[in-house]
C-alpha cells in the first residue's frame, strides 16, 4: 500500500505529474529542448516575481549551494546559521577552501535582522547567506527585510536557500533584493527528486565572471552561454523532469494561480498549527513559523515511529525528528499538491492513533 508523504521532501507526486514525464526522447541539443526551457523559464519568472537569470540544475539543491559558494564568494562570507541545512551550507563553503565567518542560533530560534547588520556594517563581508524556511526545525526566517537591510550594502550578495519554500511561500526576489535564491523540485513543486532551479542577478553573475576556482559543473556563465545560444543547458539534463516541471508550472501558474497556491498553504499550515497549539507544541518560536512544515515538539512523550507504524498501516507517513530531535520532535509538512482536506484527514488519523 502507497504511503501518502506527509514528510518535508520528497513530497507526494499526483499521477498526471508522473505522466508528464512518460515521452519519446529528444536529444538536449535540439529545437524541443529550447522550447521546453524557454517555456519553463518564463513561468518561473513569474512564480519568482523577477527578470533574473534562471538555472535549472539536473542536480539536487545541494549542488547549487555550492554553486552559490563557488561563484558567489570573491574574499570572504557571513554564514547564518540556525539549523541543519544552514549548518549544511557553511560546511560546503568551508570545503570549498572559502573564508567564512559564521552567525549561530540556536536550534528552533529565528534569525534577527539586527545582529546580521551588525556583523555586515564591519566591512568585512562580500556575501550573506540565509535559509529562508529551515525544513529541519519549522522556522522561516524574514528574507524580505534581511534584504531590505542589505540595500544599504550594495556591494554585498545576498544568497538564498528556499529548498524548502520556494512554489509554497511567496519570494518577490527582485522586490526583496535577492542576489541568489535556490530550491529543489521534490518539495513544494510536488516533483521526483533530481532537479535543482535557481534565479541570479547580475550583480550575481558579474561575480561569477571573477571568480576563481570555481569549478566547471556549476559555473554560472556556463549556464549563461547555453542559455544565449539556444536555451539549452551546458550539459545533458533530465528532460523528463524538466517537463514534469513545466507541465506542474503551468498548473501553479495558468490553473491554481500563484497567490492561490501561496494562500492554500496558509490555510494547510493555519489547521495544523491549531493541532499544535492544542496537542502538542511548537518547536520553533510561534513568531517564526513555517508555511510549508511544522516541527511538532512532542510533549506528550509519545513514540513517533509507533505512531509512524500504526499511520503506515493507514496509508500515511510523517516525519520523525531531525538529527538529535529523533524523537523529541516530529515534523508534518503541507506543502506541495497536498490539500487542506488531506491534512484534516491525517490530523483526524493522528487524533485517533494517539487517543
Amino acid at each position: 500500500m502507497h504511503k501518502k508523504l506527509f514528510i518535508p521532501g520528497p513530497t507526494e507526486v499526483r499521477e498526471d505529474v508522473r505522466k508528464a514525464m512518460d515521452f519519446p526522447m529528444f536529444g538536449h541539443r535540439m529545437p524541443e529542448t529550447s522550447e521546453l526551457m524557454g517555456s519553463v523559464v518564463e513561468k518561473l519568472q513569474k512564480l519568482l516575481y523577477t527578470e533574473n537569470f534562471i538555472i535549472i540544475s539536473t542536480s539536487s539543491g545541494t549542488g547549487l549551494m555550492e554553486a552559490a559558494s563557488r561563484n558567489c564568494i570573491k574574499n570572504k562570507a557571513l554564514h547564518v546559521n540556525c539549523g541543519s541545512f544552514s549548518d549544511r551550507w557553511s560546511s560546503i563553503s568551508k570545503a570549498c577552501n572559502k573564508d567564512i565567518d559564521i552567525l549561530e542560533y540556536e536550534w528552533g530560534k529565528g534569525i534577527h535582522i539586527s545582529d546580521i547588520e551588525e556583523k555586515v556594517s564591519t566591512g568585512k563581508y562580500d556575501t550573506v547567506f540565509v535559509t529562508h524556511n529551515q525544513t529541519s526545525t519549522g522556522v522561516m526566517n524574514p528574507i524580505e527585510e534581511i534584504g531590505e537591510m542589505l540595500k544599504d550594502y550594495p556591494d554585498i550578495l545576498f544568497c538564498v536557500d528556499a529548498v524548502s519554500s520556494m512554489a509554497g511561500a511567496e519570494i518577490k526576489v527582485d522586490d526583496w533584493n535577492i542576489d541568489f535564491v535556490l530550491a529543489s523540485v521534490q518539495k513544494a513543486f510536488a516533483l521526483p527528486p533530481g532537479l535543482a532551479i535557481a534565479a541570479a542577478s547580475n550583480k550575481a553573475m558579474e561575480r561569477s565572471a571573477e571568480a576563481k576556482d570555481k569549478g566547471y559543473y556549476f559555473d554560472f556563465h556556463a549556464f549563461k552561454k547555453y542559455w544565449d545560444k539556444a536555451k539549452q543547458p551546458p550539459t545533458t539534463a533530465c528532460l523528463n523532469l524538466i517537463a514534469a516541471l513545466n507541465y506542474q508550472l503551468d498548473k501553479v501558474v495558468n490553473k491554481e494561480g500563484i497567490e492561490n497556491r501561496f494562500k492554500r498553504h496558509k490555510e494547510m499550515a493555519g489547521l495544523v498549527q491549531d493541532w499544535t497549539r492544542k496537542n502538542f507544541d511548537f518547536f520553533a518560536d510561534e513568531n517564526y513559523l513555517s508555511p510549508t512544515v511544522t516541527c511538532v515538539k512532542n510533549t506528550r512523550g509519545i513514540s513517533v515511529a509507533d505512531l509512524n507504524k500504526e499511520l503506515g498501516k493507514r496509508g500515511a507517513v510523517i516525519s520523525n525528528g531531525y538529527g538529535n530531535l529523533k524523537e523529541k520532535t516530529f515534523r508534518i509538512a503541507h506543502m506541495g499538491d497536498i490539500t487542506p482536506d488531506e491534512i484534516k484527514w491525517l490530523l483526524g488519523e493522528i487524533d485517533d492513533i494517539i487517543g
